[in-house]
């Protein structure tokens, strides 16, 4: 398990994060992450998921202002681009596409 530390910019000091990533005792592989502070929620690494997921209707590019210069954003038309955060949760997506009761 890994919580991240952040630089508080006000105080200079190092926080760190109430956020858990978890990740294979064996292979170092990142599994899921947890934040206590959305205790319902259980986010895993799209690279622990081994099996197939319905292709997403649009995608959330994010955080594009810190991207490499060598990223090529492959944006199609009705995708949302956001040079930080989304304005909408996961969840609230799912939800505003319909994609929250399905089976994967």
């Amino acid at each position: 398990m890994y919580r991240a530390r952040t630089l508080v910019q006000e105080s200079g000091t190092l926080e760190e994060s109430p956020a858990r990533r978890h990740f294979c005792s064996i292979c170092g592989s990142a599994l899921w992450a947890w934040d206590p502070r959305w205790p319902e929620l259980v986010h895993p690494f799209a690279s622990a998921i081994d099996t197939d997921l319905p292709v997403a209707p649009q995608h959330t590019h994010l955080m594009v202002a810190s991207k490499a210069s060598w990223v090529e954003l492959r944006q199609a038309e009705d995708d949302k681009v956001f040079d930080g955060y989304p304005d909408e949760s996961i969840a609230e997506w799912h939800r505003r596409l319909g994609l929250e009761d399905q089976d994967a």
